[in-house]
């Protein structure tokens, strides 16, 4: 039995290892520009890809275009972020955070500025083959910002600040989509409105540029903030994506999530389409965009928060699918009918409440139940799967419409015949509550990140002081017996012979 040199001995130790660790991680404070860059830039980036949609029928009129190629504009960033989407998660993982966040920071630059010449450039015989371009450079900008959140997280922030700074970093997009949904249908009222707003969305785009440049001058700070930071991308691209296709917790949340994604990305782009079909004006329609956003903004801080303390990544977002079905139903029947603003005011906050909350826990619950795979790859996949659902969904919903045959009292302008969306809402709906039912059915996944940082714990605080070893959160203490393995060369994620780590 020990005596007091033992106690003394395990305390020493305790003392000893205390300091280590205090020396061994470290938080910089540069960890919050590096935050900033990234989601003004995440925040500009949406603002380009939703600028249009807002007032589609405008702009049709002053370009010449038919409304498809309006929600073209719109769709390329879903296009073109399914096959450049898996070079950005190798940029990401393999360059660098640095460097992908200023190529980032350039492309969305030159996309918004070349978006603009049609209206600075008086006789110009093909409009749309700018304003596409603009739209093309943003859309590969925006595959490598996207993604960045999580990873920043986990190689700048302490654990008990990563779902919060992934929230953060993950906001500012819909935040981006808030400010066009309520800019432009405020400032464009006429066709002659629309090269001033074009230019005022230059400005964040060049400021983003300016301080990713400027600002920001490594990928990962000296010191590593946290156990699971200093093993972050410790397997190789492909392995990863293999390890990550062989992971049936992560299959399930990217297929759902990726669903998710895909019916919002759909819901955001057509939103004015549906409303102005019923009577409603551009202006309520933003006004819809904008509270679905901040609504979302308000639940996301909510959540990451509660997340943050309580590790419940996989009850916050089953019940937050649930919930989103719900009014997922109401918006497709109250849209359908005329003088009903308040209530589809209130369920446009409702739907950003409980869907768009969920985002940033699920970027960071795919980072938890797949790593050690790179944190670029498992939030990445995620998102490339949302944006191929999200072309299939929106071809489909438009796809869907058909000219309406019953009385009208459509504010749609361009000379257009309103169209009938009562089965393209229905079909989202339908579309929301099966991804839901999966998730809540098929996915129990491990929190592998927690346990692998819990097990990293000093060996003398396991042997000789078994009582006062600290676990992760919502992680149960280790059964007694022979200490497990560390991971290494010829393990897999979970611990047991499998695919070589880098």
């Amino acid at each position: 039995m020990a005596g007091p040199a033992g106690d003394g001995k395990c305390a020493a130790g305790i003392t000893a290892t205390a300091a280590g660790e205090l020396r061994a991680y470290r938080a910089y404070a540069r960890r919050w520009v590096f935050l900033l860059v990234v989601s003004l830039l995440s925040c500009s980036n949406a603002t380009l890809w939703l600028s249009f949609a807002p007032v589609a029928d405008i702009v049709a009129q002053r370009f010449l275009l038919s409304t498809d190629q309006v929600n073209w504009l719109s769709l390329v960033y879903l296009v073109v972020s399914i096959p450049c989407g898996v070079v950005a998660i190798w940029v990401l993982d393999s360059v660098g955070l640095r460097w992908a966040t200023v190529l980032c920071a350039w492309l969305n630059f030159a996309g918004s500025a070349l978006r603009a010449l049609p209206c600075i450039i008086v006789e110009v015989q093909y409009p749309f083959a700018f304003l596409m371009g603009g739209q093309s450079l943003c859309a590969l900008a925006q595959t490598l910002v996207i993604f960045s959140p999580a990873k920043l997280a986990a190689l700048w922030f302490p654990e008990h600040q990563r779902a919060m700074a992934n929230m953060i970093g993950t906001m500012a997009n819909p935040l981006g989509i808030l400010l066009a949904s309520v800019l432009s249908p405020a400032l464009v009222k006429k066709e002659d409105d629309i090269p001033v707003v074009l230019g005022i969305y230059v400005i964040p785009a060049g400021l983003a540029c300016l301080l990713a440049t400027a600002c920001l001058w490594e990928s990962v700070p000296p010191t590593p903030p946290s156990a699971g930071a200093a093993h972050s991308t410790s397997e190789k691209f492909l392995d990863g994506l293999k390890l990550l296709l062989r992971n049936k917790a992560y299959v399930v949340l990217a297929l759902c999530f990726g669903g998710g994604v895909g019916i919002f990305t759909s819901f955001s782009a057509l939103l004015q389409q549906i409303l102005c079909a019923s009577g409603y004006s551009n202006e309520f329609a933003g006004l819809c965009g904008a509270l679905f956003i901040v609504f979302g903004i308000l639940g996301a801080l909510v959540l990451g928060l509660y997340v943050d303390r309580t590790k419940h990544f996989t009850e916050a977002i089953k019940i937050g699918f649930c919930l989103t079905s719900v009014v997922c139903v109401a918006f497709a029947l109250v849209s359908q009918l005329q003088g009903q603003a308040v209530a589809l005011a209130a369920i446009c906050s409702l739907l950003g409440l409980f869907g768009f909350s969920v985002a940033p826990v699920a970027m960071e619950l795919a980072v938890e139940c797949s790593f050690p795979v790179g944190e670029g790859a498992a939030a990445g996949l995620v998102f490339i799967l949302g944006q191929a659902e999200g072309v299939l969904i929106m071809v489909l919903l438009t796809a869907l419409t058909v000219p309406r045959v019953e009385p009208s009292f459509s504010t749609c302008q361009g000379g257009q015949d309103p169209l009938d969306w009562k089965v393209s809402v229905l079909l989202m709906a339908g579309l929301c509550t099966v991804f839901s039912c999966c998730l809540v059915l098929f996915f129990h996944p491990p929190y592998r990140r927690l346990r692998a940082e819990a097990h990293m714990s000093p060996s003398i605080q396991e042997s000789e002081c078994p009582a006062t070893v600290d676990h992760a959160p919502g992680q149960q203490s280790p059964p007694e017996g022979p200490p497990r393995p560390p991971q290494g060369p010829g393990t897999d994620a979970a611990g047991s012979p499998g695919a070589a780590r880098s």
